[in-house]
């Protein structure tokens, strides 16, 4: 059978745009994180016991600048802990719709310890890369609560002191969450056209209420982040509110570098279309 065929040329393929990264974490830079405080917590911390948490805050450089995030258990039966947040550091890097982060993280091993990669802005907008409790041992928790969310994901892959691969695209209109390579979230949901939040890294220690507190014997825990970046396809727009530092451009070698640490992996790189 004969098909006829359009007059003139046919339309080039839809490509996806392509992506750029605008964040590479350097956690020993003070000009992209502020250590030991932030909005998240009532009144900039440093403690939060409505949220379950023993935390005490502390800007001090070795409970998060090297990659590690540590909690030592104090005195009054607090722990003193690590947070790192872009969110009033001079550069004031916020995520946007579209943005691709990817990540590698060494889980924590002591019961009790409540590591993350979250996103938080203005009381709200808050996205989770991933939570993690050791007394769920295989489980990843991956929530957004802009648009009210969440999967408990269950892997043979995780497990206490596991190395993991993470990445969260966050579309208009899904949010997606990889692990080691394979997609098993989509949320179908997204963070709308507007959104926008800082991004906070830290290591919190549960109170008892939702997860089991440390043992009595235990007096300090860890998790790791090797390397963190985020790639925006396209050059972007920057939202209202959003800073220059995260408007987004192609990225500039030498302008910033990687929390090296052992283990660290290559970013997975391909284009990602906007959702």
């Amino acid at each position: 059978m004969d098909e006829s065929t359009p007059s003139g040329r046919l339309p080039a393929p839809r490509r996806a745009a392509a992506s750029h990264v605008v964040f590479t974490a350097d956690f020993t830079s003070t000009t992209q994180w502020v250590a030991g405080r932030s909005w998240a917590y009532p009144g900039g911390g440093p403690v939060n016991p409505r949220d379950d948490k023993l935390d005490y805050l502390v800007p001090d450089a070795g409970y998060s600048r090297s990659g590690v995030f540590r909690a030592r258990r104090r005195p009054d039966g607090r722990w003193n802990t690590g947070l790192l947040t872009t969110e009033g550091s001079e550069e004031g890097f916020t995520v946007q719709p579209g943005d691709v982060l990817e990540t590698r993280v060494r889980l924590p091993r002591e019961i009790g310890a409540w590591p993350a990669i979250w996103t938080w802005r203005d009381g709200d907008q808050e996205i989770d890369v991933f939570e993690y409790h050791p007394d769920n041992p295989d489980l990843l928790e991956f929530t957004n609560h802009v648009r009210g969310t969440n999967r408990y994901h269950h892997d043979d892959d995780v497990r206490p002191g596991a190395w993991v691969d993470l990445r969260t695209e966050f579309g208009r209109r899904s949010v997606d969450w990889w692990l080691n390579g394979t997609r098993v979230f989509e949320d179908g949901r997204g963070v709308g056209r507007d959104w926008y939040a800082y991004l906070i890294v830290n290591l919190s220690v549960c109170a008892g209420r939702y997860h089991p507190p440390p043992a009595p014997g235990t007096t300090e825990m860890s998790f790791e982040v090797s390397s963190l970046v985020v790639r925006r396809p396209g050059a972007g727009h920057a939202p209202p509110g959003a800073t220059a530092a995260s408007a987004g451009a192609p990225d500039t070698p030498g302008t910033s570098t990687t929390a090296g640490a052992p283990g660290t992996a290559t970013a997975s790189g391909g284009d990602v279309e906007l959702a």
